[in-house]
């Protein structure tokens, strides 16, 4: 039985659904990022935030550049909407699933360039974290709000209950009709 108030969750095949996709993402991006790659040359790691993104929009009108700018910032935004989904909640703030999904976000780049300072060929590079941090961030501004107000009218459509104010309720007809209530 599904509870009703601030913690409502999305039908249980939707996270389990949200959970196998997000598996499989995950999945197949530590297979793009964490093999090892045999290379002549590799350049020494970045730890200076923006110097790649500097760089690399020097170099701009190259295709290269703008290949290698927007592969980093796609690679982890699937995240920003697998990750909700995932959880499963309809009713939650907002400005607390953004935090939540970009924080999660930043977390797995960061930990995907932890391992790769130890395969062969890979560089860590501190702007990869950022560029996946910012398109988990925007997926999820851009797609997750809109979608979990859709999904809560078409549940209390298919419910036929009344859109009630969290925490305010409608109160009893008799409490309401009464007069032999005080107040001090």
């Amino acid at each position: 039985m599904q509870r009703h108030g601030p913690g409502t969750t999305a039908a249980p095949r939707m996270r389990v659904t949200g959970l196998l996709l997000l598996v499989a993402h995950l999945s197949i991006v530590s297979w793009l990022t964490l093999r090892p790659r045999t290379v002549p040359w590799v350049p020494a790691a970045n730890l200076e935030p923006l110097a790649t993104i500097r760089a690399e929009l020097a170099l701009l009108p190259s295709w290269e550049a703008v290949q290698h700018l927007g592969g980093s910032v796609l690679l982890l935004a699937p995240l920003g909407v697998l990750l909700p989904l995932s959880a499963g909640r309809l009713n939650v703030s907002p400005l607390v699933s953004f935090t939540r999904t970009t924080f999660a976000g930043a977390m797995i780049a960061l930990a995907i360039e932890l391992l790769q300072s130890g395969i062969p060929g890979r560089v860590p590079d501190i702007d990869s974290v950022l560029l996946g941090t910012l398109g988990v961030a925007l997926v999820h501004l851009t797609v997750v709000p809109g979608t979990r107000c859709r999904l809560r009218r078409r549940e209390e459509r298919l419910r036929g209950m009344t859109p009630r104010i969290p925490r305010v309720e409608l109160a009893p007809q008799a409490d309401v009709l009464s007069g032999s209530r005080t107040y001090l």
